[in-house]
Formats: structure tokens, sequence, C-alpha cells
């Protein structure tokens, strides 16, 4: 799908939609409404994306929860400002009760409009409780490509806590300014000029690496579909590549040795530097590693010799290092990018 450069709001928009699908979203139910027109419009245009119209919200919201339940992929409820959101709350507490992964996208009124009665307004942050898996609210669109990335993986990070640790809802609360019409605006020139979809969605995570089957027994784990013949695992993409790099954050784990003699494999391996921050056990193990650089702060404000260090592939182990340095420049540069972490929380700041 093209995306839609006629106003910031169309761009953020079937920006959304695009990146849903690329996730595997193939279903859309939409209780129309003003305040969310930039959504309606995005998943009503998008070719390979069923766009479902329901005007009642409580029937569309069982009604969702009944297709995210039969094909165990999570399904897209979209509502309008207001009180509309409140009329999905037992279908959200429904979905949370028996692991179905649902995706609810509220549309909302720009901050500056709020607790000031203009109108079909409520307070929407956090509106299910403690029911949904994760929920967040969204900045109010923008053409900037840093905000635009942002968009990008918080999409990814809601439909992988829909499906992840358990099935579940995720809320999205999606902010919009006026105009919310696809009226033509120059300012996306620039972006239009700019912008290459293929790129920007190449490296997002393929269907079959998130679907899974939801049990109709309440008691028993959903289990992961198989991953399709073409996809490569992450190892094989790694070996692949000539030009990447490990990142080793703040750690403290219960077995250093260990932790840092697989650190050291994978960098030894691969043939790839290894860059730990100053909390990482990895600094008192670094004759493991031949490959360990801890100097990495000093090395990146060489601004040309950053430039010729740009790897095309990251893994980094745990949350990043505090440096500013080394944040700017993989925000700078955007590299593919792997986080290893057991928890499930959403570790990719940039």
């Amino acid at each position: 799908m093209p995306i839609d450069f006629r106003n910031t709001n169309t761009v953020w928009a079937s920006i959304l939609a695009e990146t849903l699908k690329h996730l595997g979203l193939t279903t859309a139910v939409i209780c129309p409404g003003s305040r969310s027109t930039p959504l309606t419009l995005a998943f009503a245009q998008h070719p390979q994306i069923e766009a479902i119209p329901v005007l009642d919200e409580r029937s569309a919201s069982f009604f969702a929860l009944g297709m995210a339940k039969a094909t165990g992929l999570p399904i897209a409820l979209i509502c309008t400002s207001g009180t509309a959101g409140a009329n999905f709350y037992p279908a959200v507490i429904e979905a949370r009760e028996s692991r179905v992964p649902l995706l609810v996208l509220t549309a909302d009124r720009p901050p500056e409009l709020r607790d000031c009665h203009s109108g079909q307004t409520i307070d929407q942050v956090k509106l299910y409780g403690y029911y949904p898996n994760w929920q967040a609210e969204l900045a109010v669109p923008a053409l900037d490509m840093g905000m635009l990335n942002y968009l990008r993986q918080t999409l990814v990070y809601a439909w992988e806590r829909s499906l992840f640790p358990v099935p579940g809802p995720v809320h999205l609360n999606l902010p919009f300014r006026d105009p919310l019409a696809p009226l033509p605006q120059l300012d996306t020139d620039i972006l239009k000029s700019q912008f290459q979809p293929e790129a920007f969605f190449a490296h997002l995570p393929s269907p079959g690496e998130f679907s899974t089957t939801v049990s109709k027994a309440p008691n028993q784990i959903p289990k992961p579909t198989p991953i399709s013949g073409n996809y490569l695992l992450p190892y094989q993409q790694w070996q692949q590549c000539q030009r990447g790099i490990i990142i080793a954050g703040p750690a403290q784990p219960q077995y250093p040795q260990d932790y840092c003699n697989a650190a050291a494999q994978l960098s030894k391996t691969l043939r790839w530097p290894l860059l730990a921050e100053g909390l990482s056990p990895l600094r008192n193990y670094a004759h493991l590693n031949p490959y360990l650089i801890s100097t990495y702060d000093l090395i990146l404000r060489d601004r040309q010799l950053a430039q010729k260090l740009v790897p095309e592939m990251v893994i980094h182990i745990g949350e990043l290092p505090t440096s500013k340095e080394l944040r700017t420049w993989l925000e700078e540069y955007q590299p593919q990018r792997w986080v290893i972490d057991p928890s499930h929380h959403n570790l990719d700041p940039l």
C-alpha cells in the first residue's frame, strides 16, 4: 500500500496500517467517528486488510473478540474519542480473562484540547485499568523520521505484547490534531521525496515469528505456529553479515563467568566487536575475548571514524549502555538490531 502523503495525519495513519499489515494484521473492526477519521481511511484503503464497519461499539468489540479467538491473531478494534472506547470495556476484560489477542486503537483529542470542555472528550489514558497486557498513549502525529521510527517500534512492541508472554488485549490511545479529513498540506512534500518504504519496512518481524494458536481450553498455554521455510533464523542472518557489532549493557547475571563466556563465544564466532558497558561484568573477563572494546565512547567522538565504523547489524544484550555517543550513533544510522533479554519489556529506546 502506498503511504498517503496528503497531510500529517494521513502519513501517520497509513504507516500505522502498513506496519500492522507487515506484522500479520488481516482484519480491522471499525466504529466510525470524527476523531478516528485518519485511522478509518487508512484501514479502509488498505488492499490487504479487511475493514469491517460496525456502528455499535459494544457489538463491534465482541465481534472482534470472536474473530481473534477463532484466528489466534490480533484483530484491530478502532473507535473515535470520548465515551466510545468505554463501550469496549467488557470485551477487553473478556480478552484478558480468555487470553485472546486484541489490539484496541482509540482516537483522542490532542493534549491541548483536554480538560477544557472541548466536547466528546474524556480521560482515555489507561482507560481499561490493569486489564490490557500493555497500554500506551502515542505522540501526536509528526513528519520527523525519528518520530515515524518511534511509531513503527511502538507498534511492533504492541503487537508482540498482544501475543506474548500470554495473549491478551493491548490498548493504544492515538491523539490527532485537525485536519482530520485528508485535506492536502504542503509540509509533507519534503518527507515524500525522502521516504523509502522498502527500507522503512524491510526488517519488521514476519507474521510467522509472532503467530500463535489460541487454545480453546483456558488453562492451556498457546503454542507458536511453525516458522515458514523461507525465514532465516537470527543466527543465520548474523553469520551472513560482515559488518556487525555486539553491545552489552549493564548486567548482574547470577553466573557472571558463564554469561561472559557465552558473550565471548558469540563475539569470536561471528568475529564481531563487543562493546561492553562499564557496569557489565564482561570488562572483568576481558581476557576471554580479543574483540572486547571498552573505549567505544571515545572512539565515536571522532565523527569521521564513527561514520566509517557504522555496522549493518547490531545485537544488544539487555539494556543499552548509558553512553550518549553510542545511542546517538545508533539512532543516526539505524542499523538492523536484535535485543536479547529474558524479559518482555521494551528495551529499544531508539
